[in-house]
């Protein structure tokens, strides 16, 4: 894409799933890094959220706002062991949502909510992992209050479960959720604890090719992801972990 990109609104699902997905892996960087690969997709002005560790960052472009919100990148069991620790608290909109997820949003959003509500063109947001889980509950936030702009979609990568059913539920949002095969982050916290995924499963096989008829297929999914796990286990790698890295998402969706 060149630096004077296309409205959003027109490009494919492909196109918006690469770009999105750029946007939350640049989300990592620094300032002037994520600036300078910003403006390669078209975005002129930037601006960084950083309040208490809780980090986002704002691009704008001619016509489209994108929220991409910074994750984390778990690789030891310990970080998942944050994740099971999951108690449920009330969502600032409808049921009750993961008490870390929506504490790292309440730290951001007083600065957040004011820039949005000033958008006029085109909103969208973004993330992987905390990051995807932060960018839904936001987007939720602007779905169901008046006072904000309504997001014309989200884009999430890796994304662990959010929310109560009654929650996912009443989330009216466009939602294209990608999970990348054995992605162990996308299964927690547990179905057990009440949580529920929202959106549209985006779903990357093993062999690298992508489901994108929405449908959870969970017995071909559990044998497609024994194959992963199998695979990664010739390659001398931990599939479970290493199919969360942004990096995959991304060699995957320029493959499609």
């Amino acid at each position: 894409m060149g630096r004077n990109v296309m409205s959003i609104k027109i490009m494919n699902i492909k196109e918006k799933s690469l770009l999105f997905a750029r946007l939350a892996a640049d989300a990592y960087g620094t300032k002037a890094a994520v600036t300078a690969e910003a403006k390669k997709h078209g975005f002129t002005k930037i601006k960084f959220y950083d309040v208490g560790g809780a980090q986002a960052y704002r691009f704008e472009s001619a016509t489209d706002v994108v929220v991409a919100c910074r994750g984390t990148q778990p690789t030891e069991f310990n970080d998942l062991k944050a994740d099971l620790k999951a108690f449920p608290v009330k969502a600032e909109t409808i049921s009750r949502v993961h008490r870390g997820f929506k504490a790292e949003v309440d730290e951001l959003w007083p600065k957040i909510s004011k820039d949005v509500k000033k958008v006029t063109k085109s909103l969208w947001f973004c993330g992987h992992s905390l990051g995807a889980a932060m960018a839904t509950i936001m987007a939720s936030r602007c779905n169901l209050n008046y006072k904000y702009p309504d997001p014309e979609c989200l884009f999430t990568y890796g994304s662990p479960r959010v929310g109560w059913p009654k929650y996912v539920k009443s989330l009216k949002i466009c939602h294209y959720r990608w999970q990348n095969n054995n992605d162990i982050v996308t299964r927690v916290p547990l179905r057990i604890m009440n949580y529920r995924h929202d959106g549209r499963l985006m779903y990357i096989r093993s062999n690298g090719t992508i489901d994108d008829s929405g449908k959870s297929h969970m017995w071909r999914r559990f044998n497609d992801r024994m194959k992963g796990m199998w695979s990664g286990l010739k390659k001398g790698k931990v599939d479970n972990f290493s199919d969360h890295a942004m990096a995959e998402y991304i060699h995957h969706l320029e493959n499609w």
